[in-house]
């Protein structure tokens, strides 16, 4: 995964599948590689597939900010690793990433997929609504529920999903983020912390509303395909033409009865949509 000596500069990466050409997902914000598990495993009869920490995020290290052309430079060199051009899957920050880096280092990539996410500035809370007075994504009350528990009183994991219950009101998504929640040490010794820097992200949130200029005329001239969840405001019909000026070989899809995490609500029609994607980049 990493070389012991440079470990601090390296991003955690979990390999799988023996042969094919290369997929590899990065995640959003409070995720980590392991949440691709499923949808990788559905592509190693034909691909290798590599999946990714992000910085402060699961088994990568801590940074001193959050910053998405930081981030850039660590994924790249943990694609120049492969020694080959990739297809880069990002979804919501890591899509940010990934078309960052496509744009910045297109000689990385054979084809990009970006998931839930556009090119664009996102209000503070995190998704958008076509009506102002409707709440987006409540991202930041998240940090803050994850921050204000009290890891010295959790007995169980069940304690935890119960002090988060009123700031995240969705089972699915507690249990997302209670992946990064992990228990080290037996008996006396034991006990609970986050894998998520949250204190940073906390302090940087307002970095990841952002994506930075990217380089004066750089466009990413490979094929991309871009996929929506239908009931999810992250994408809407006003950045089709963000995303044509820097992606011009877009092709967007919405799955149906799918939200942010379409990839968790539609597994099977999300597997089956990247499959062909691939194969018509690899004809």
């Amino acid at each position: 995964m990493t070389d012991e000596d440079d470990h601090h500069e390296r991003l955690a990466v979990r390999t799988l599948g023996m042969s094919g050409p290369w997929v590899v997902f990065v995640h959003g914000l409070f995720g980590q590689g392991r949440n691709w598990t499923t949808i990788a495993k559905g592509l190693t009869d034909a691909h290798r597939v590599a999946l990714i920490d992000l910085p402060n995020h699961g088994h990568s290290p801590w940074t001193d900010r959050v910053n998405y052309l930081d981030m850039v430079e660590m994924l790249a060199a943990e694609l120049e690793h492969l020694g080959e051009p990739v297809t880069l899957v990002g979804h919501s920050m890591g899509g940010k990433v990934a078309m960052q880096l496509a744009l910045r280092r297109p000689e990385l990539l054979r084809a990009l997929v970006v998931v839930d996410i556009a090119p664009v500035e996102y209000p503070v809370q995190g998704g958008r609504t076509d009506d102002p007075d409707e709440e987006a994504s409540p991202f930041a009350a998240f940090i803050r529920a994850m921050r204000e528990m009290d890891l010295d009183e959790l007995t169980t994991r069940d304690d935890a999903d119960a002090a988060l219950r009123t700031a995240v009101p969705s089972r699915m998504v507690r249990s997302f983020l209670l992946q990064s929640l992990v228990r080290e040490g037996v008996g006396a010794d034991g006990g609970w912390r986050w894998r998520l820097n949250l204190e940073l992200l906390e302090r940087d949130l307002g970095e990841l509303r952002g994506f930075p200029d990217p380089p004066p005329g750089a466009t990413f001239d490979g094929p991309v395909l871009w996929i929506a969840g239908a009931n999810s405001t992250y994408v809407l019909d006003r950045d089709r033409a963000d995303m044509d000026a820097l992606f011009p070989a877009t092709r967007l899809v919405r799955i149906k009865n799918a939200g942010h995490w379409v990839h968790s609500e539609q597994p099977a029609v999300f597997l089956e949509t990247l499959r062909r994607f691939l194969a018509a980049v690899e004809a």
